[in-house]
């Protein structure tokens, strides 16, 4: 059967008030993405504003610490009503698996984050201190991630396939970094449209600009949920 896609609008904004203008706006669309941005300013209580307006919350704040820390972040997490959220996959199997088991009793999803796409393969050598490039790291670090309870992958279009081919068909894998044919690339180098993305095999899209940015939003978002419908 065929996998449908779903619709992340990112609520990359300052303000509760702008983040729930948002919500409205984007209506028709059933999950938003708090980030570092907007938690840190506003914290939990816009979670549950979004939640209150009957909206799945995808929690984006990549947990990196000890497992115990990370655990009970997750925990947190949970409690608070994130459907998803986010932790590096770099921070070893033990971290992992202490996030699944803080949130195996919940329907809260955990996600992995590979490589972050600012980073170049000479970065990754000569400041992370990894011997691999990006194309080598990305599958290794979703297998370890898969491997120690993570959900699924966080990773950017152009790693789809190669997520997809190494974890297999279960695992979600969530794609930001898209762009409809009709919206600006803005500072976006390497994209794939909503369809494309859905042909590689993401369970879900993240779109922010070209939904808060266009000049009738509830129109940018039926056109992205038409395109992944097919």
């Amino acid at each position: 059967m065929k996998r449908r896609t779903e619709l992340i609008t990112g609520l990359d904004v300052d303000t509760r008030e702008d983040a729930l203008a948002a919500v409205e706006i984007a209506a028709e669309c059933s999950w938003f993405k708090i980030g570092a941005q907007l938690f840190t300013r506003c914290g939990p209580a816009v979670v549950e504003a979004v939640r209150d307006r009957g909206k799945n919350v995808f929690l984006d704040l990549k947990y990196h610490d000890i497992p115990n820390t990370v655990a009970s972040a997750s925990r947190a997490a949970a409690d608070l009503g994130a459907k998803l959220f986010t932790l590096h996959a770099s921070g070893g199997k033990a971290m992992i698996a202490a996030a699944r088991t803080a949130v195996e009793d919940t329907d809260t999803r955990i996600l992995a984050v590979t490589v972050l796409t600012s980073l170049t393969d000479d970065m990754l050598r000569q400041e992370v201190g990894l011997p691999e490039t990006a194309a080598e790291a990305v599958p290794r670090l979703a297998r370890l991630a898969v491997e120690a309870g993570a959900h699924g992958i966080v990773c950017s279009p152009r790693e789809i396939a190669m997520v997809r081919e190494t974890v297999g068909p279960a695992p979600l894998i969530v794609t930001p970094g898209i762009r409809p044919r009709w919206a600006s690339k803005d500072d976006q180098a390497r994209i794939m449209t909503p369809r494309e993305a859905a042909d590689a095999g993401a369970d879900m899209i993240v779109v922010v600009r070209p939904i808060l940015k266009h000049e009738n939003p509830p129109e940018a978002v039926r056109l992205i949920l038409e395109e992944l419908q097919g």
